[in-house]
């Protein structure tokens, strides 16, 4: 990819502070945070492949919401900690445009997967007589289709706008990592086509995926409302909870940070509620999951008592 109409071949990644004093503390900190998230959400891939009783929908689709959260925690993390290390954080301009969009890929999916996740948990709750037909195998493949699908509608949307703008002058990108936002600042022609993608592209990544979950959890509630057993309340709420707290961190900061007008918002603050579903919400995704879930939490005690070779 070649910067075709940029006098720029690459950027400067800011990072996250310019205070000497905290870079080295910051440093062992996203390293420690990287670290806990690859190692979560890796072995909660492994956990759910080699046990067999967890391979239902529902595992399923939190096979691929590790996977994704992943995947773009290591688009992001290794960059970001050589900001902490390095005087000069350069990246090129084709490296720049490469993670923009694996970052938009990843992160646009993980919001359609979530509500998968939710169709999934209604699906369970509301009609469990047909459940096994609902979420037939098929049905799955299909939703995990259109959850990389979407991933990559939306990736494509913002990186072909991205590459058609023109950046000169100064190429400092006063962020962690290549953003829309923040390259946007950078550009020295009109920017109001890729704001007008970013308002409407955005909307419909969290606005579709919001009003399924929202929908979702309307019909559950209703369901369990009718439960007259306080136990199989209990046991129905039990199941949703660690899905409702993964949205609202992930909607929440994403909503925060792309849906208010820059004027509201500075790009420091930005860069600091970015840091929610970047770099948070992948790191406690696997240890709320895991916690709050006791199937998991049994296959993990299966898992360790097997012996190697057995």
């Amino acid at each position: 990819m070649e910067a075709e109409n940029s006098s720029v071949t690459e950027f400067i990644l800011a990072g996250l502070t310019n205070q000497s004093g905290l870079q080295l503390p910051l440093f062992f900190l996203f390293l420690g945070f990287y670290v806990v998230t690859v190692v979560g959400n890796l072995g909660l891939i492994t956990l759910i492949g080699l046990n067999s009783h967890l391979h239902t929908p529902m595992y399923f689709f939190l096979f691929n919401l590790s996977f994704i959260d992943c995947c773009y925690s290591t688009v992001i993390t290794p960059k970001m900690l050589m900001s902490f290390v390095l005087r000069k954080n350069i990246i090129s301009y084709a490296g720049c445009m490469t993670q923009l969009f694996f970052f938009l890929f990843f992160v646009v999916s993980e919001s359609f997967i979530l509500s998968a996740m939710a169709y999934d948990r209604y699906a369970a709750i509301c009609n469990p007589l047909v459940y096994t037909a609902t979420m037939s195998p098929q049905v799955c493949l299909l939703l995990l289709l259109g959850v990389y699908g979407m991933g990559f509608a939306g990736a494509m949307a913002h990186t072909a706008c991205m590459v058609r703008l023109t950046f000169c002058g100064k190429n400092l990108v006063n962020h962690y990592m290549c953003d829309i936002l923040p390259l946007l600042e950078r550009s020295c022609t009109s920017t109001y086509v890729n704001e007008l993608v970013v308002f409407v592209v955005v909307g419909i990544d969290i606005g579709v995926p919001t009003v399924t979950i929202f929908i979702s959890y309307a019909l559950i509630l209703s369901s369990i409302l009718r439960i007259h057993s306080t136990k199989g309340r209990s046991k129905a709420f039990s199941t949703c909870s660690s899905h409702i707290i993964a949205v609202s961190l992930f909607f929440g900061s994403g909503a925060f940070m792309y849906l208010k007008p820059s004027s509201l918002l500075p790009m420091n603050q930005g860069k600091v509620s970015s840091l929610f579903y970047t770099i948070v919400v992948p790191m406690l995704n696997p240890l709320i999951y895991s916690l709050r879930n006791k199937d998991v939490k049994v296959a993990l005690k299966k898992t360790l008592r097997k012996k190697p070779f057995s």
